[in-house]
């Protein structure tokens, strides 16, 4: 098995870092700015029960503790724009102040984002966004693209000498993961060492993702690097490595920080781990809202850090990047 000891990445840690000016956000409502404990809040998750998702509600609901406002969390429990827009359209009838959404698609999910809009409700895009997303008051999502070019630096310095790799995505259309895609693709295509076996459909489903993996390594056994898209891809990655029998000589990075994927790290399945930082996208997502509904200055898009975790600072420093099952 190839070590990941020796690994050095450049990472984004920590700050949030504030991409655009500030944008005015006006009271909601009949434009009188009301207390903190009179604010209700919903948060849409991108996915229920998903560790990603669950860490960032952790964050939402701290915060609103905090900020003394209420919140109320709802999902879906598929990754589906079809179930997502009616769960939209029913909260917005129920008259929040303010929704904080992880949209599932980016065309499919404007629309009905834009009425909650003009019905006079704060809309906050959290981790996801649309198409043209001029009538969110916030944006507030990871920096996927970074992450996309940290994910080819972890494949390149486990595999110096380069090689065949592939990427097994979710679906098309959803604005993170396409950003991640997009960051791979500019460092594999931009290093002739490698030879980028393009993009594997998973529709988010682990099992296929296992099938998928199992199916480019009988056609190309000699992969030596795949690249998870999320934690369903990394969780159905490291099954089809594992059923192939390639532990060891097919190096798995992937994005997300869920339970399995760190136990296939400690197993030498996984090799690097990309965290995001959801909790502190669902706080900063709450104190946009609240800040809008005040009537103060709300950046309009931001971006938080990751870190890529490894063996080597899995149990010291990673520990406080590791997605969490229940808060």
């Amino acid at each position: 098995m190839k070590s990941n000891r020796h690994l050095v990445f450049l990472t984004t840690i920590g700050a949030v870092a504030a991409l655009s000016l500030s944008a005015c956000a006006a009271p909601s409502g009949d434009g009188s700015v009301g207390e903190p404990d009179e604010f209700n809040l919903t948060f849409i998750q991108g996915l229920a029960g998903e560790e990603f998702y669950i860490t960032m509600q952790c964050g939402v609901e701290a915060e609103a503790n905090k900020l003394g406002v209420n919140v109320n969390t709802q999902g879906a429990a598929k990754w589906d724009s079809t179930l997502q827009k009616p769960l939209v359209d029913s909260v917005v009838a129920s008259k929040p102040d303010a929704i904080l959404i992880a949209p599932n698609d980016v065309t499919a999910m404007r629309a009905p984002l834009q009425a909650a809009a003009d019905a006079g409700i704060k809309v906050i895009l959290v981790d996801t966004t649309v198409e043209d997303p001029s009538f969110a008051t916030a944006e507030i999502s990871s920096d996927n693209t970074g992450g996309g070019l940290a994910g080819f630096d972890a494949i390149k310095e486990l595999n110096p000498d380069g090689g065949k790799v592939l990427i097994i995505g979710t679906d098309p259309g959803v604005s993170t993961t396409d950003a991640r895609i997009a960051g791979f693709e500019e460092a594999v295509k931009a290093d002739d060492s490698f030879e980028y076996l393009g993009v594997q459909w998973s529709r988010n489903d682990p099992a296929e993702a296992a099938k998928l993996v199992n199916a480019a390594l009988a056609k190309d056994p000699d992969i030596v690097g795949i690249f998870a898209i999320n934690i369903n891809a990394a969780e159905g990655s490291a099954t089809g490595v594992r059923q192939a029998g390639k532990e060891g000589s097919v190096n798995v990075v992937s994005f997300d920080a869920g339970a399995a994927q760190v136990q296939a790290l400690r197993d030498g399945i996984i090799q690097a781990l990309v965290a995001q930082q959801p909790a502190l996208i669902g706080s900063e997502g709450v104190a946009a809202a609240v800040s809008a509904l005040k009537g103060e200055s709300v950046e309009k898009k931001t971006q938080t850090g990751f870190q890529v975790l490894t063996l080597d600072n899995i149990d010291t420093t990673g520990q406080d990047y590791i997605y969490k099952s229940s808060c």
